[in-house]
């Protein structure tokens, strides 16, 4: 179980899902992993609404932004990485070809952060804490344990990100397809691969489940779908599934790094 207090810059740092439905949102993941939820006020009748295993905060649920419904994009889960400045961030990002959808902005005084779209089209946030550093635990059930990208051109993205962020990476073996581990200042910190048939490219987030059979019939008895596993990748065992409200995420079962 790892108990978190701040993270190295170029981390995934947090995630949270942009939702059609909160209060759907938070039944289902509540019954599917025994969120413990706190609705914070963010203005205008919002709540960001903190989701929590053991009392420590693990990510969130909000409503989507009104832009993102207006051009029809789907519910989804977004990856944070850690950095010490959100605008020299997106800045040099920009210089190495993404789009910056939402530049630095602060977050009242949670921290700051950009809304980016890497060069091969997967989103992405960065995050410069301030009273908010991230998520208190990783590696648990419940938790957030993997991010990992899914890109039509492995090069060039294992290149920008490099660029970027200083990432490393190698190549997985033993993977059926080719398959990249990220590591960030000598720690893995995620994963690169081709994309699936009809599969934007996309940061997929991981969460930890401590039965993953169990796990997955239960999404489906809470009106989620399952959409692939559980397979066997030799390390662990994962599964793929989308909630009711479509936005899609993954599970793993197997060995936890502190």
């Amino acid at each position: 179980m790892g108990e978190r207090t701040q993270y190295a810059p170029g981390t995934f740092c947090w995630t949270d899902l942009a939702t059609t439905d909160q209060d759907g949102a938070k039944a289902f993941y509540g019954s599917l992993f025994g969120w413990e939820a706190e609705d914070l006020p963010v203005g205008d009748g919002a709540t960001y609404a903190m989701q929590r295993v053991d009392g420590k905060d693990v990510c969130a649920i909000a409503p989507q932004p009104p832009q993102q419904r207006e051009a029809g994009v789907p519910p989804l889960w977004n990856s944070y990485v850690s950095v010490e400045s959100a605008d020299a961030s997106a800045d040099r990002a920009t210089g190495l070809g993404a789009t910056v959808h939402a530049a630095a902005f602060d977050v009242m005084e949670a921290g700051r952060m950009a809304v980016i779209q890497d060069p091969q089209g997967a989103y992405f946030m960065v995050w410069q804490p301030n009273q908010h550093f991230g998520a208190q635990l990783v590696n648990a059930p419940g938790a957030l344990v993997w991010n990992e990208l899914a890109t039509p051109d492995l090069d060039a993205s294992a290149k920008f990100y490099g660029e970027l962020f200083g990432w490393t990476t190698s190549a997985f073996e033993g993977s059926d397809q080719p398959y990249r581990m990220i590591q960030n200042q000598g720690a893995v910190n995620g994963g690169m691969r081709p994309p699936n048939p009809q599969e934007p490219p996309n940061w997929l987030v991981y969460f930890g489940s401590d039965d993953l059979d169990a796990s997955l019939a239960k999404i489906d008895e809470l009106g989620g779908r399952k959409l692939a596993g559980p397979i066997d990748i030799g390390v662990g065992r994962i599964g793929i599934a989308q909630d009711p409200q479509g936005a899609v995420f993954a599970l793993w079962h197997g060995r936890l790094e502190d």
